[in-house]
C-alpha cells in the first residue's frame, strides 16, 4: 500500500456515528487520479479544500460499495503545502464497480448458514473474502495497487495533523478472520504478499 500521497481535497458533509464520533468523507486527488478518504474527529476541522497532505499508514477499504481511504492505527496525515499540485479527478477510483455490486447483491441473494461453500455459491473473478471488509468501513486486509506513487511535493510550509484511527471494529468482525486471511495492522509489506 501506498503511504504518501499528495492530494487536493474537496470536503463533504458532516456525519455523526452512534458513539458520537464526527466523520467527514473528501475526495482526494493527484496526478494519477481520485479517491474519497474518510476523516474522523478533530482532524477533519483542520483540512481546508486545496490543502496538500502526506498520509502515513493508510489503508484502503470497500465500504457501501466504494473504495475508501482511511488512516490507520498509529497513521497521520500531514500539511505539506496548498495550491500547488497538478491533478486529476479521474479515474475516481470511488465510483462503485459494477462488477463488484452485481456479486455483492448474489452474494446477498445466496443463504448463508456458516457451512462450506458449495459450487453454486463460489463466483469467479475477482476474489475478495469476507475479512478484506466489514460493514463498519474499517477494512482488515489493505488492498494495494489502486494508486500510483506520485512525486512528493517539497514545499517549505509543513504542519502536523495527526490522530489516530479510533477502534470501530464490531464484535462480529473478530469472527471473520481465518487463518488463510490475517489481521493486518494496514501497513502491506513485500515479505506478507507473497505468503
Amino acid at each position: 500500500m501506498q503511504d504518501v500521497i499528495n492530494s487536493h481535497e474537496i470536503i463533504g458533509r458532516v456525519t455523526k456515528t452512534k458513539d458520537g464520533h464526527e466523520v467527514r468523507t473528501c475526495k482526494v486527488a493527484d496526478k494519477t487520479g481520485s479517491i474519497n478518504i474518510s476523516v474522523w474527529d478533530d482532524v477533519g476541522n483542520l483540512i481546508q479544500p486545496g490543502d496538500i497532505i502526506r498520509l502515513t499508514k493508510g489503508y484502503s477499504s470497500i465500504f457501501k460499495g466504494c473504495l475508501t481511504l482511511y488512516t490507520g492505527r498509529g497513521g497521520d496525515l500531514q500539511k505539506v503545502g496548498e495550491f500547488c499540485m497538478i491533478y486529476s479527478e479521474v479515474p475516481n477510483f470511488s465510483e462503485p464497480n459494477p462488477d463488484y455490486v452485481a456479486q455483492q447483491s448474489q452474494n446477498k441473494n445466496t443463504p448463508n448458514d456458516n457451512a462450506a461453500p458449495t459450487a453454486s455459491q463460489t463466483t469467479t473473478g475477482p476474489s475478495t473474502s469476507a475479512a478484506a471488509e466489514n460493514q463498519n468501513g474499517n477494512g482488515l486486509i489493505p488492498s494495494g495497487g489502486a494508486l500510483h506513487q506520485p512525486s512528493i511535493s517539497t514545499h517549505p510550509t509543513t504542519s502536523r495533523i495527526t490522530r489516530s484511527q479510533p477502534n470501530h471494529q464490531g464484535g462480529s468482525s473478530s469472527s471473520i478472520g481465518s487463518s488463510s486471511n490475517p489481521v493486518s495492522n494496514g501497513k502491506e509489506t513485500r515479505r506478507s504478499s507473497k505468503r
